[in-house]
C-alpha cells in the first residue's frame, strides 16, 4: 500500500487515516483534508509509512494539500473567534436558566457551523437557544452533550503526579479501567487515591496492567502455604512484594515464630486460586505461651457456663416459689381468684361464687333454692309498690299541670291577650 499518514485535529484527538500521496510531509505538518464536516485543518501525528490494508476502511481519503500560510492564518483567526462565541453562548444560558455547563465552543476550517460542548445532569430542551444562536452567528449551529471524561480531555489539567493528564496529553481513546486492576496492582482502594481530575479511576491504572498480572502468575497469594528450598522452613505467607518478587512467611524455629523473607525463585508452593486475600491472623507468641493461653481460655469458659446454670437453677426456684405463694387454698390460680371479686373490689364468700362448675364453690340445696325464691317474691312486691306509688304521684302531678293551664288561660281572656310590656301570664294591660 501506499505512504499512510496519521491525522488527529485536536490535542489528543482520536487519530484519522489518510493517504499522504506525492507529498513529502514528517510529523507535526498541518495538512488540509476532506472530511464529514468539511474542510478540516489537521496536523500529522504519524509521519508516512507503509502500511497493510488489514484494519484500514479502504479506500482511504488523500490528503488536499498541505496547510499554507493562509490556511494557518485562517486556523488562528477561528481560535479567537472561539473564545467569544463561548462568552455569547454562556450569557445566553445563563439569561434562560438552562441547566448545562458549556465546556468549549469551535469553529470548523470554512467557518460553516459552529459546535458548542456541555454537560448535563439529564436532557436539556435547548431548541431555542439554538435558534437564538443561530440569528446571531448566522451560520449553523450544532450543540453536543458530552460526558465528565470528555470534559477533562477538553479542559486539560495536572493531575497527582504532578504531570499533564494522560487523556489530554496522548491519549487518543478512553479505555475501560475497573477496580480490579488497582486490587491487581495492590493499592489502596480509597477513592481519592485512585480517582483523576474527572471523579472516574485514573487511566494510568491500564498502563502497567499487563506487567502486574504477569508477574502475580509467579507470586503466591497471602495465606498460602510455602516452603523455602534454601533452609527446609515452612511457614504461611504474610505479605509479598511485587515489584521486587519477594514474600515474607511466618515460620517456626525452634519454640519462637519469626517472620523470614524470601525470593519467590527459592519458595515452594501450590498456586491458590484466590487474588487478594487479607492477611491472615498469626499470633507471633512462642508455643509454651499459647499453651497457657489456651488453658487459660478454656477454664474461663467453664467457670462461665458453670455460673449460667446455677442462676438459671436459682431463678426457677424463685419462680416456682413466687407461684405457690400466689394461689390460695381452694382456688384454681389467679383467673379463678379474680371471678370471686365483686365488681365494688370486695371478695366473695365462699359459696357465692359466679362459676357453679369451681373448684372452690359448692352447689345450691333445695332449701337455698326456696330461700332465694322467697328473696325474689319479696323484692317483686317491692317493686310492685314502688311502681303504685310512683303512678299516683305521676297522676297527681298530671292534675296539678292541668289547673295552672286552665288559670292561664282564663287571664289571657279576659285581657284579650298577652300584655305588651309585661310578663307572660300576667292579666291586663300595660298602664299608660
Amino acid at each position: 500500500m501506499g505512504n499512510v499518514i496519521g491525522v488527529h485535529f485536536r490535542t489528543a484527538g482520536k487519530i484519522y487515516w489518510y493517504d499522504a500521496g506525492e507529498h513529502e510531509l514528517k510529523r507535526g505538518d498541518a495538512v488540509i483534508v476532506e472530511t464529514s464536516r468539511g474542510k478540516e485543518y489537521g496536523t500529522v501525528v504519524v509521519p508516512p509509512h507503509e502500511a497493510s490494508e488489514r484494519g484500514l476502511n479502504q479506500p482511504l481519503k488523500e490528503i488536499l494539500r498541505p496547510a499554507n500560510r493562509i490556511d494557518i492564518e485562517q486556523e488562528t483567526a477561528n481560535r479567537e473567534k472561539e473564545k467569544d462565541a463561548f462568552r455569547i453562548c454562556r450569557e445566553k444560558i445563563a439569561e434562560r436558566g438552562l441547566e448545562m455547563k458549556l465546556i468549549n465552543a469551535e469553529y470548523t476550517f470554512d467557518n460553516t457551523k459552529i459546535l458548542f460542548y456541555f454537560t448535563a445532569d439529564g436532557r436539556v430542551d435547548f431548541r431555542e437557544l439554538v435558534k437564538e444562536l443561530a440569528a446571531t452567528f448566522h451560520t449553523r449551529i450544532e450543540l453536543r452533550q458530552v460526558g465528565v471524561r470528555d470534559e477533562t480531555k477538553m479542559i486539560g489539567g495536572y493531575g497527582i503526579c504532578g504531570r499533564d493528564l494522560c487523556c489530554h496529553a496522548y491519549l487518543p481513546d478512553f479505555s475501560p479501567v475497573s477496580i480490579k486492576m488497582a486490587k491487581e496492582q495492590n493499592l489502596s482502594l480509597n477513592p481519592t487515591k485512585i480517582s483523576g481530575s474527572c471523579g472516574r479511576l485514573m487511566c494510568c491504572l491500564n498502563n502497567e496492567e499487563e506487567v502486574y498480572e504477569e508477574i502475580n502468575k509467579r507470586m503466591p497469594g497471602v495465606g498460602d502455604t510455602a516452603t523455602a528450598t534454601a533452609d527446609g522452613l515452612t511457614g504461611i505467607v504474610f505479605s509479598v512484594d511485587i515489584l521486587r518478587e519477594t514474600a515474607r512467611i511466618v515460620v517456626d524455629v525452634g519454640d519462637e515464630r519469626e517472620i523470614h523473607e524470601y525470593p519467590v525463585s527459592e519458595l515452594d508452593f501450590v498456586k491458590s486460586n484466590h487474588r487478594r486475600r487479607k492477611k491472615p491472623k498469626i499470633d507471633l507468641r512462642s508455643k509454651p505461651d499459647q499453651k497457657v493461653a489456651k488453658e487459660q481460655a478454656i477454664k474461663n469458659a467453664r467457670e462461665q457456663a458453670i455460673q449460667a446454670a446455677m442462676e438459671r437453677q436459682q431463678q426457677e426456684q424463685e419462680s416456682g416459689a413466687s407461684g405457690a405463694d400466689a394461689r390460695p387454698d381452694g382456688e384454681g390460680g389467679g383467673r379463678k381468684r379474680n371471678r370471686n371479686r365483686r365488681r365494688d373490689g370486695a371478695e366473695r364468700p365462699a359459696g357465692e361464687g359466679r362459676n357453679r362448675s369451681g373448684r372452690g364453690e359448692r352447689r345450691q340445696g333445695p332449701e337455698d333454692r326456696r330461700e332465694n325464691a322467697g328473696r325474689r317474691d319479696g323484692d317483686g312486691g317491692s317493686n310492685a309498690g314502688d311502681g303504685r306509688e310512683n303512678a299516683g304521684r305521676r297522676e297527681g302531678d298530671g292534675a296539678n299541670n292541668g289547673e295552672r293551664r286552665n288559670n292561664r288561660n282564663r287571664s289571657r281572656r279576659r285581657g284579650g291577650g298577652r300584655p305588651q310590656g309585661g310578663e307572660p301570664g300576667a292579666g291586663g294591660q300595660a298602664p299608660q
